[in-house]
This record gives structure tokens, C-alpha cells and sequence, in this order.
């Protein structure tokens, strides 16, 4: 058991002492717009996309904006929100985004709705920007879900291999009467009721105490650290596909569009296979996951098939 990472890390990257701070999950959108827009604008400067390099700059900003920051939370509160409770309050869907989340399928569907309606008032091709576009997504996909890591959060199944990790957040994700009087009691703590609260108290304050980690070393379950399996997945092996097709390989407009939905939506799906399912829902055994997952294979292929169709190229690629 002293084997495993126990992870305490901080999501703060500075904390001021009000408990406001600069988290890691922030920095990590913030670099997925820059370094996205950078590759981006040589795709636009090597004409892979119909995109003027000189918009580059404005595109990114407001497909950041509309697409992955209104469409992710659009999205988690649709697909996840929904189904977590709020005790009434109002604010909490739309505004209270720390007490929620992001969800990249909601992202995903922004992106797509935003990339239509820029293609439309620019006089652009939707494909050919797309294109370019989920060639340089897998980049914040990867930031984010390492970012998602240092949280600690959208932790792995339990898993006995060399490299598993616990984590504290197992006490407020995925805890128990019985998992939190065993933490009390591995801590010592016995004026503190065993409840979420307790939980969370726990999750927060461990970067500030080492030495409640040998104790609960003794509690906590190992697990698949299953947020650098989908870094890895989601962000390196589908940036590495995404990018030969579009610099390697002369296909038509759509079909690299068509390829990151299906092969994100696979990687997704095989990602989620060590990973613990939302607790709001599942879908026949299948995580919430995978079974969106699922419907993004058949876009992915309607794309590919409407670009086989049209064959229209890029300037990069047309034929001399």
C-alpha cells in the first residue's frame, strides 16, 4: 500500500490568503487558446485552411469564448447538472461554474454551431476551418485533463498496478458513511460528523497536511491515475492522427473533421473503461461518457462521407 502515489497536490498555483487564487485548470485553458491559436496560424499561413492567418488571432478568441467555454458549460449542465442537486439555488447552473464544471462533449457541440456561423459571415469553408480546427483541439484536451489530475478529480476505478494513485477526493466523489468514520478514525478525529462535508474538509486541507497521508494511506482505494490515460489518448495520439492526415495525407475537406469525431469518440470511450462513471448517471452499465460518445461516431462519419462527396480541397492541396 506505501507503494502508491498518494496525490496531494494543490490546484492552486498561487493561493492568496481570502482562499482566492490561480488554479492550474485555468492556466491550462489559457495555454490550450494560445498554443491552439499558434498552430493554428501556421496551418492558415501554410494554406491548410481557407482561414486568413490575419484572423486567426480573433477566430480563436471567440471560438473560445462561444464555443468551448459557453458550449462546455452549456453542455455539462445539460448532460450533468441536470442530474446533480443545488438545493434551489438559482445561480448555480449558469453562474456558480466552481461548483460545477466543463463538458468537453458540450464543447465539442459548440464549437461546431460557432464554426458555422463564422463560416457563414466570413464567406469561408465551415469544413475547411473545422478542419484546421480539431486538428489543434487535442491540445487543450490534453492541458485540461491534465489540469484535471492535479485537482485530483474524475478519478480512476480502483486498480492494483505499480503506478496507481490515490486520491482524497475519493472521500466527496465516490465516499460513504462507512469510508468516511474510517477516515476519522485513521485521522483521529472525533468532533467531526461523517459526511460529505467531512469529505470535502478532508480533500481540500491534505497540501496543507503531509501528515494526515500516512494515516489515510491505510483508507483511500488505489486507482488508474485514468486522467493521464485520457490525456494521453484524447490529446497526444489524437493530435499526432489528426495532424499527419492534415499535413501528410491530401483529403478532402471534411473527412479530418469526420476522423477526430470518431477516433475521439473511440479514445473516449477506451478511457473510460478505467475510469469511475459520473455518479449522476449511467446508461445501461456505460458511463455518460461513452454513451455520448456513441453519437458522435455517426457525425463523424457523415462528415467523412459528405467530403468524399464534394472533394473539395484546400489551396495547400489541390491538385497542379
Amino acid at each position: 500500500m506505501l507503494a502508491y502515489y498518494f496525490h496531494n497536490l494543490s490546484p492552486y498555483i498561487v493561493r492568496l490568503p481570502n482562499g482566492a487564487g490561480l488554479h492550474w485548470y485555468g492556466l491550462a485553458y489559457v495555454l490550450s487558446f494560445l498554443l491552439g491559436g499558434w498552430l493554428y496560424r501556421w496551418l492558415a499561413e501554410h494554406k491548410y485552411t481557407d482561414l486568413p492567418a490575419a484572423q486567426v488571432s480573433d477566430f480563436i478568441c471567440w471560438a473560445a469564448v462561444f464555443g468551448v467555454m459557453i458550449g462546455g458549460r452549456l453542455g455539462w449542465i445539460l448532460f450533468y447538472g441536470l442530474w446533480q442537486p443545488h438545493g434551489g439555488d438559482p445561480w448555480y447552473w449558469p453562474i456558480e461554474v466552481w461548483k460545477g464544471g466543463m463538458a468537453s462533449h458540450g464543447g465539442i457541440i459548440g464549437l461546431v454551431l460557432f464554426t458555422l456561423y463564422w463560416s457563414k459571415k466570413h464567406h469561408v469553408s465551415w469544413t475547411g476551418i473545422g478542419d484546421s480546427l480539431v486538428v489543434v483541439a487535442p491540445v487543450g484536451l490534453c492541458l485540461v485533463r491534465m489540469a484535471n489530475f492535479i485537482n485530483g478529480e474524475l478519478i480512476g476505478k480502483p486498480a492494483q498496478v505499480p503506478w496507481a494513485v490515490q486520491f482524497p477526493k475519493e472521500l466527496i466523489e465516490y465516499g460513504s458513511p462507512e469510508l468516511w468514520q474510517r477516515a476519522q478514525q485513521a485521522l483521529g478525529m472525533t468532533d467531526v460528523p461523517p459526511d460529505a462535508n467531512f469529505g470535502s474538509y478532508i480533500a481540500d486541507a491534505i497540501p496543507d497536511h503531509p501528515e494526515w497521508i500516512d494515516p489515510l494511506r491505510q483508507v483511500l482505494t488505489p486507482r488508474h491515475p485514468s486522467q493521464i490515460y485520457e490525456a494521453l489518448l484524447e490529446g497526444v495520439v489524437l493530435f499526432t492522427i489528426l495532424w499527419l492526415l492534415r499535413t501528410r495525407c491530401r483529403v478532402p475537406r471534411g473527412v479530418i473533421t469526420g476522423a477526430f469525431f470518431i477516433c475521439y469518440a473511440v479514445l473516449r470511450i477506451i478511457g473510460e473503461m478505467f475510469r469511475e462513471p459520473d455518479p449522476a448517471w449511467q446508461v445501461k452499465g456505460i458511463s455518460a461518457g461513452q454513451f455520448l460518445s456513441i453519437f458522435l461516431v455517426f457525425i463523424g462519419a457523415a462528415f467523412i462521407a459528405w467530403g468524399c462527396r464534394t472533394k473539395e480541397y484546400e489551396r495547400a492541396l489541390q491538385a497542379e
